[in-house]
């Protein structure tokens, strides 16, 4: 069986010239057995690599070692893609090359290194950039989701500082702490999450990340608050998980802004109200967000793009003295703001993750999805074979 890949929308991304905008939904389900043999052996498999800042992406030979201590071999089913994965791709926030690509999936325990506890081979898990080990200072705070035992990396290597996958004897990096584009990845025990195996494999991966990112935005980090009203900026997957979570927890507008048309549909789907398409009117994005909220502008304000100018957009969207801007996205690692729209009294909080936990939150999102209080059935469009990937 050849692998598939299932696109989400393609369709340029907000305010961006690309060929792929929120993600893609690579399917590895029939392409090889799952092992339950010794984790002793070094498999050879394919994924899907970027070698350097502008060059395509390739599906490359690799080989995967066997887990070590705390870590776990995991075979994948399905694999998403979000805008990180592009700028990954091209060197962002760390140069290192070969990179096997993509953070976003769900796969199922191959084998698992000693210290391993609470797995078993073939148990359904997601693998997460964000660690949760319930016990050191930011674990146990509600003040934050970024653990200190086992903090974010960008380095694409494992914690000992060395690599379980090689091309052609060369070393090679993985994105976050994973690399869901392969068929198979190590990654330590602390940074995978189990699940619920009657979880439909396409919302897993969906939810392992950009969706989740999102909804938990307006959950953990702003806190949207009843009757309330919000502004989304970029429409892609962590766009409409925020629109979904905010109509969640109560907000009574909530605006979409995006420059495709065809997000507006995707957009009510999840709940929103409103949509703002800027192409088609000279007034700011700021002034037509005042427009439809009497002159204020909105409680909430979320940027899922990290597209400079939109960012400065976001801040002036919202309230005077109580305004509140959640930064998701992120294109350049330096940007300009406005200082003069924060001294008025809005807030600017970056976000990562969401916000979430990834051992306490994310399960509450799964068990929502279960139980179809989440419908992500409009994220999946189309698909393609994983030998296209190279041309898409």
């Amino acid at each position: 069986m050849k692998a598939s890949v299932y696109a989400i929308y393609r369709q340029p991304y907000f305010y961006q010239s690309l060929s792929l905008s929120l993600s893609l939904l690579i399917s590895f389900v029939k392409l090889l057995p799952i092992m339950t043999t010794t984790n002793s052996h070094v498999i050879t498999c394919k994924g899907i690599v970027s070698w350097g800042k502008g060059e395509p992406l390739k599906v490359e030979e690799i080989q995967v070692e066997p887990p070590k201590s705390n870590e776990v071999r995991v075979k994948m089913l399905y694999a998403s893609v979000c805008r990180t994965d592009l700028l990954f791709a091209n060197g962002f926030p760390i140069p290192a090359f070969p990179r096997v690509m993509g953070h976003e999936g769900v796969g199922v325990v191959e084998s698992f290194g000693e210290g391993v506890t609470g797995l078993r081979e073939g148990d359904l898990v997601i693998p997460a950039y964000i660690a949760e080990c319930k016990t050191c200072e930011t674990c146990m705070s509600e003040k934050t989701n970024l653990c200190l035992k086992y903090p974010l990396s960008y380095n694409g290597l494992m914690l000992d500082g060395s690599s379980r996958m090689s091309i052609r004897g060369q070393t090679a990096y993985h994105a976050f702490s994973c690399s869901t584009w392969c068929q198979y990845l190590v990654i330590n025990v602390n940074f995978l999450i189990k699940i619920d195996p009657k979880t439909p494999l396409p919302d897993a991966s969906f939810l392992s990340c950009g969706f989740s990112i999102g909804y938990g935005a307006t959950w953990k980090e702003a806190m949207v608050k009843n009757g309330s009203s919000v502004a989304v900026f970029g429409l892609g997957a962590v766009g409409l998980g925020a629109i979904k979570g905010a109509k969640s927890h109560g907000a009574i507008k909530v605006i979409g802004i995006d420059n495709n048309p065809m997000k507006a549909a995707k957009g009510r789907a999840f709940g929103m109200t409103d949509f703002i398409n800027p192409e088609e009117s000279d007034k700011s994005i700021a002034e037509l967000v005042k427009d439809l909220t009497a002159g204020m502008g909105v409680d909430y304000s979320f940027e899922c793009t990290g597209v400079p100018p939109l960012i400065n957009q976001a801040i002036q969207s919202t309230k005077l003295g109580t305004g509140k801007i959640i930064q998701m996205g992120v294109e350049e690692p330096n940007v300009n703001i406005n200082i003069i729209g924060l001294l008025v009294g809005r807030t600017l909080k970056g976000s990562i993750f969401g916000g979430l936990k990834a051992k306490t939150d994310l399960p509450i999102i799964y068990s929502k999805c279960k139980n179809r209080e989440i419908q992500l059935d409009e994220l999946l469009s189309h698909e393609i074979k994983l030998e296209d990937v190279d041309s898409f």
